[in-house]
């Protein structure tokens, strides 16, 4: 038998729902008409921007940035193409990293300033400082629980 949810699971469901589908688009929309890139291709080079040399397994970067290894490779091979990152054997082990070129760095620097504008502007201003870290945690929570989930 199916169980409903109740009204408060309905209304936190539907939060979730309307926070995941508009979030994205909106981060994508503002990143591709100022810096002709997606949150996802931000996402991977500010993770290669951090990382140290600016370079990281192709393996690690998907589990990091969240997307699947398909994904990351059409994603690198487009910065390839922009000239952003380039392919290169892994310095350790077998694998293939990826490496941030001075482009690239440039280039996420660039966006850097206008992409934590937006995240101000569409999330954390829509909350006061309490707030904030209540969603720091359930986020987080909700977060493992997924990958627990997923891992299953």
């Amino acid at each position: 038998m199916t169980e409903y949810l109740d009204s408060v699971e309905r209304r936190a469901w539907s939060a979730v729902v309307t926070l995941s589908m508009h979030l994205p688009s909106a981060l994508d929309a503002r990143l591709q008409r100022e810096f002709g890139m997606t949150h996802f291709e931000y996402r991977v080079m500010d993770l290669l921007h951090d990382a140290p040399e600016h370079r990281m397994r192709l393996s690690m970067l998907a589990v990091r940035g969240h997307g699947s290894i398909s994904r990351l490779s059409h994603v690198v091979s487009k910065l390839e193409r922009v000239g952003w990152a380039r392919r290169e054997a892994a310095e350790t082990g077998r694998g293939i990293d990826a490496v941030l070129t001075e482009s690239g760095q440039a280039k996420v620097l660039a966006a850097m300033p206008d992409y934590l504008v937006a995240v101000r502007t569409l999330v954390l201003d829509g909350l006061d400082d309490p707030q904030k870290a209540e969603l720091a945690v359930l986020g987080e929570r909700l977060s493992l629980h997924l990958v627990h989930m997923l891992d299953s």
